[in-house]
């Protein structure tokens, strides 16, 4: 090999050389970047759900896996109960949370107390509070406000589009149905203890209305304890209690006992109806499955469409 040729094959070298070292550096340095974004995301995902509903959404939108802990609401999906509990979303306390070095805290609105809330935002940790509004428009927008909070928009537009498919659907059907049965909703808190009727602005007179129905209970607003004489004005139809509360009055059969139920047209003619509590009145991505079940209670001879339909 002669002079000038050797000179030109190190070149060659040289520049095969510095161009295998320049593509090695810069996947090096995009490798970096992304174990970055990764530690980055990981420190981040470690989000505290207060609320059953809102626990639910935040599954529903595919953030499970970033979910530490839940409050003692938080029931459903079966995957939530296996997660740490910080207690009843109205009875948190910060040091549990913090604890858990949570990137974010997620909670209903009525969560707290207030005081619990502030202090874990004078530490630093992010806050969002969810408005828990009974009414379709209301889990739309639970629905728009988790997923900007988890940034997962794509997802909650595709959930709230379902849904909102789902809710005109079903609203549609029950729109002309002449019949509206007097509906009494009943909860329990206790064992022994005496039940409460939802009177009107609860999420019960709000799946009542939803199913094509009407509250019996009009005096009040909230909950309040059922008196002989109030159960009586009310002259429900039918009796409707979550399955838990139902336990806890012995079934069916203690439930009838009760004097406040027993003179009753629901009572007499022993119509109860039942369901899981955070199913009935949590207003969340199955409210449509709670809406069709207690329209299909209250109106058995309405044809309402499947869910498979929407």
């Amino acid at each position: 090999m002669n002079l000038p040729t050797a000179k030109r094959h190190l070149a060659g070298t040289n520049g095969t050389l510095v161009s295998l070292l320049l593509i090695f550096g810069l996947a090096l340095g995009a490798s970096h970047k992304v174990a970055a974004a990764e530690t980055t995301r990981s420190e981040q995902d470690r989000i505290v759900s207060i609320g059953g509903t809102v626990t639910e959404i935040a599954y529903a939108l595919g953030a499970g896996d970033r979910i530490v802990a839940v409050d003692a609401t938080s029931l459903y999906p079966k995957a939530a109960t296996e997660k740490p509990n910080v207690g009843y979303m109205r009875q948190l306390a910060a040091e549990p949370i913090l604890a858990l070095e949570p990137s974010l805290v997620l909670a209903v609105e009525d969560a707290g107390p207030v005081v619990v809330l502030d202090q874990l935002r004078e530490a630093g940790v992010p806050v969002v509070t969810v408005p828990d509004e009974p009414s379709y428009p209301g889990v739309i927008d639970k629905i728009t406000r988790i997923a900007e909070a988890l940034d997962a928009t794509e997802e909650g537009q595709k959930l709230a589009a379902h849904l909102e498919s789902e809710f005109k659907t079903l609203s549609a059907a029950l729109d002309g149905t002449p019949d509206r049965p007097r509906v009494l909703f009943m909860l329990s808190i206790g064992q022994g203890g005496v039940p409460m009727a939802a009177g009107r602005d609860t999420s019960a007179e709000g799946i009542i209305r939803l199913a094509g129905g009407i509250n019996a209970v009009d005096a009040f607003e909230g909950y309040k304890p059922l008196s002989p004489e109030a159960a009586v004005a009310a002259q429900p139809d039918v009796l409707l209690i979550t399955t838990r509360s139902l336990g806890l009055l012995g079934g069916k059969a203690g439930l009838l006992d009760l004097p406040e139920v027993a003179v009753t047209p629901a009572g007499q003619a022993s119509r109860i109806l039942s369901l899981d509590g955070l199913l009935l009145l949590g207003f969340g991505p199955r409210t449509g499955e709670a809406v069709r079940w207690l329209a299909q209670q209250l109106h058995p001879n309405l044809e309402l469409p499947s869910a498979a339909e929407n």
